[in-house]
This record gives C-alpha cells, sequence and structure tokens, in this order.
C-alpha cells in the first residue's frame, strides 16, 4: 500500500514540478552564498590591507561593513527562501497531497 502511494506521488507532474523548482532555486541560492562568503574569506586571506583600511577619519574599517553585509545577506537569502517556500512550494504540496490521497 504505501509503495504505492509512493508511485502516485513520484509519477505526480506537481511533484515533479516541486522536486525540480525547489532544487534549482535552493542551489541558485547555496552559489550566490558561497560567492558572498568565500568572496570574504579571499579578502581576509589576500587583501587584508583593503579590509583594514580606514572608511574615515575615525577607526570604522572596510572589514566591518563588508563583514556585516555578509551576515546581512544571509539573513535576506534565508527570508526570501523562506518567503517563496511558503507560498509557492507550500501551494504546491497542498496540490499533491490533494491529487494523490
Amino acid at each position: 500500500m504505501e509503495d504505492d502511494l509512493v508511485q502516485k506521488i513520484k509519477s505526480n507532474p506537481n511533484y515533479q514540478k516541486l522536486v525540480s523548482t525547489r532544487s534549482s532555486y535552493g542551489w541558485m541560492l547555496t552559489w550566490l552564498m558561497m560567492i558572498v562568503y568565500y568572496g570574504f574569506i579571499v579578502l581576509i586571506a589576500f587583501d587584508k590591507e583593503l579590509l583594514a583600511a580606514k572608511m574615515g577619519p575615525g577607526v570604522m574599517t572596510w572589514g566591518m561593513p563588508i563583514g556585516l553585509f555578509v551576515i546581512v545577506f544571509t539573513v535576506i537569502i534565508t527570508g526570501i527562501y523562506v518567503r517563496r517556500a511558503n507560498s509557492e512550494f507550500d501551494d504546491l504540496t497542498a496540490e499533491i497531497r490533494k491529487e494523490v490521497l
């Protein structure tokens, strides 16, 4: 009985759409995060002078806002994913449940 349900779900076109859309979207956001994070690490490793350069007459260096940007970027792309998951992905999941069960 359970194998039949699994096969029904896997053969459902909405399930195929959900899996492909969610996977590609997740990987795109993963690559964006990796570029931002590892870009920051590369700056730390190879351009310490840029990060240590003062922004003005005070004590603020470029490393502080760039590091803050990495943290804020992480929160933003997480929010973007959650928003899409709560709307589009949840709607597709509900449709699949209606059709299969």
